[in-house]
């Protein structure tokens, strides 16, 4: 492996971790399919009458989910009757209706821009989830994999920018 794309803060402190989208955050989403059959939360309390999608970080499942109201930090353990480690495939359930998701921004920017999913509690902020580019050594930050790394950071601006739960966006 030469790089890699990964969310968060490296827990290996011997990689070298370039920030793509150090301000990506995660969002509440779900299908129109799933609001009209179960309706919208309009508080955040509302989702534990909801099937939350849950992913697995690491051996523990994610369920407790964290977001700022503007005042304090607030929260909230959630549950569903689903749950997987592949982020995709979360991702997948939500867009077919099996319930809401806590996903990263830019997993799930381009459903909800084309309307496969709806951004929920859009006024809350969510936790953030950096996007980085990490190597072993400063050594392979070629040419080719600095364009890359810029490419992405401008892209995923782009993306951010869009984004109705993020400060500055142009929603």
């Amino acid at each position: 492996m030469d790089i890699a794309l990964r969310y968060g803060e490296p827990e290996d402190s011997s990689l070298v971790a370039l920030p793509i989208a150090p301000q990506n955050r995660r969002v509440l989403c779900a299908s129109p399919g799933y609001l009209a059959r179960y309706g919208e939360p309009r508080q955040l309390e509302q989702l534990a009458q909801h099937n939350c999608l849950l992913f697995m970080l690491g051996s523990r499942v994610h369920d407790h989910w964290s977001f700022h109201d503007g005042r304090r930090e607030v929260g909230l353990t959630v549950s569903g009757d689903r749950f997987s480690d592949d982020a995709d495939v979360v991702r997948l359930w939500a867009v077919a209706g099996a319930g809401i998701a806590y996903k990263s921004w830019l997993d799930v920017a381009a459903d909800v821009l084309a309307g496969r999913l709806k951004v929920l509690l859009p006024e809350l902020l969510c936790e953030r989830a950096p996007l980085n580019l990490l190597c072993a050594h400063r050594a392979q930050l070629s040419k080719p994999v600095n364009l890359l790394r810029e490419m992405l950071a401008s892209r995923c601006a782009q993306l951010s920018r869009q984004c109705p739960a993020l400060p500055g966006s142009d929603q």
